[in-house]
């Protein structure tokens, strides 16, 4: 028997400020769109998995009974910045373990200031970020998120980086928002739509060097859902779904290894080396057979050392391959076209869902003016420090 996963149903709300809707409206528009683009109900789901960082725990259950009660198992699910992701190993390992054969994993945050607040207990300074007046940016105040360390750990990661290695300044930094931008502009999701040229982009305020501020993802509220079913039960669906299913090739998480220094700090580098070594030999593929990556790039440092940690450019080869347009959406392999987190938005819980969302669309060949063309295998990748880093691996169906 296969134990292969497909995703047959995806759904995603815009990300931005949503002044009239809360959460759990988020929230439910997400799962049901994703229950509707399957073809399926609540009541065909064996298992519901519900991601958020800020939410009480018992949140699926409010979802739950929004969607639909039919006393299936809920997962909640709280994992930093690879929440999402996590909700969808979730139910991937519920079907791969023979306890179902169909299940909903979802994504949800709100975040921004001004949105309407939950019916919960949630503490009112969950929301630390406030508007700067420009172009829609945010910057941090005090509170959980915007922290130093946030700032700080991706700041030394860029600069390490670049010390290491020849061709890799604050210019090749920049280029890396300075494409996530353009891409942005294609996407109706995205919570910026706008292009940046390089010149403002390194001109912008300097929150911690070499990023400035339009090198730091913002903050936004959104969500986003999957269907996921078993192969035994895709053969049996209709052929329409079975033609747009995308197969989950690899699913693999990883946590920070034993560090012999004894000093306790997220190490992004070898997360993510780890998670993709493992992913790609799970799915039996080389990176050069990728034709499109949703990567984590909470910061525009992020994103360029994550080039070379994933093996999309050569070993040490990251500036330059920035400089050669290689991550463009008209380059080798076309990195974040749907903006990245830089542009087209981080609301944490549903990030790593929507970056499954996204490369799904692509396979499907459904991403409209965005689409990559023949796209026929994905990677998505989030890490959330504390530590985890989750990648998975799509296929297009062949049916």
């Amino acid at each position: 028997m296969s134990d292969d996963v497909w995703i047959i149903g995806a759904a995603m709300t815009p990300i931005r400020r949503h002044l009239d809707r809360d959460v759990l409206d988020l929230a439910a528009d997400a799962a049901l769109g994703a229950l509707d683009d399957a073809s399926a109900t609540i009541q065909d789901m064996g298992v519901l998995a519900v991601g958020t960082q800020f939410e009480p725990y018992t949140f699926g259950q409010q979802v739950q009974k929004q969607i639909g009660q039919t006393g299936i198992p809920v997962y909640n699910v709280h994992n930093a910045c690879a929440t999402g992701a996590t909700a969808v190993r979730s139910v991937l390992m519920e079907i791969r373990a023979g306890e179902t054969d169909m299940g909903l994993a979802l994504g949800v945050e709100q975040m921004t200031a001004g949105s309407p607040p939950y019916r919960s207990t949630r503490p009112k300074d969950r929301n630390v970020f406030e508007p700067d007046g420009r172009d829609g940016h945010v910057l941090p105040t005090e509170g959980v998120l915007g922290t130093g360390q946030m700032y700080g750990v991706f700041a030394q990661t860029g600069t390490d980086y670049a010390r290491r290695h020849d061709g890799v300044g604050f210019e090749q930094f920049a280029r890396v928002a300075e494409k996530n931008h353009a891409h942005s502009t294609l996407n109706p999701l995205a919570q910026y739509q706008r292009p940046y040229s390089l010149e403002e982009i390194m001109q912008a305020e300097m929150l911690a060097y070499p990023n400035t501020l339009p090198m730091c993802c913002p903050t936004g509220d959104g969500a986003a859902a999957v269907v996921l079913v078993s192969d035994a039960r895709l053969r049996t669906l209709d052929p329409d779904v079975r033609r747009r299913a995308v197969k989950i090739s690899a699913s693999v998480m990883t946590s920070d290894p034993y560090d012999p220094s004894g000093l306790a700090h997220p190490d992004v580098n070898t997360l993510t080396r780890l998670a993709a070594d493992a992913a790609y030999e799970q799915a039996g593929v080389d990176p050069r057979d990728l034709d499109l990556v949703e990567l984590h790039d909470c910061f525009a440092t992020a994103e360029l050392v994550h080039y070379d940690n994933l093996r999309l450019c050569e070993p040490g080869g990251a500036g330059e391959w920035i400089d050669r347009r290689g991550p463009w959406r008209d380059g080798e392999i076309p990195v974040n076209v749907s903006g990245g987190l830089i542009s087209k938005g981080h609301p944490i819980g549903a990030t790593g869902v929507a970056n499954i969302y996204e490369v799904a669309t692509h396979l499907r060949g459904e991403a409209g003016d965005r689409q990559i063309e023949g796209a026929r295998v994905g990677l998505t990748h989030v890490i959330g420090l504390g530590s985890a880093c989750a990648v998975h691996i799509l296929e297009r169906s062949a049916g």
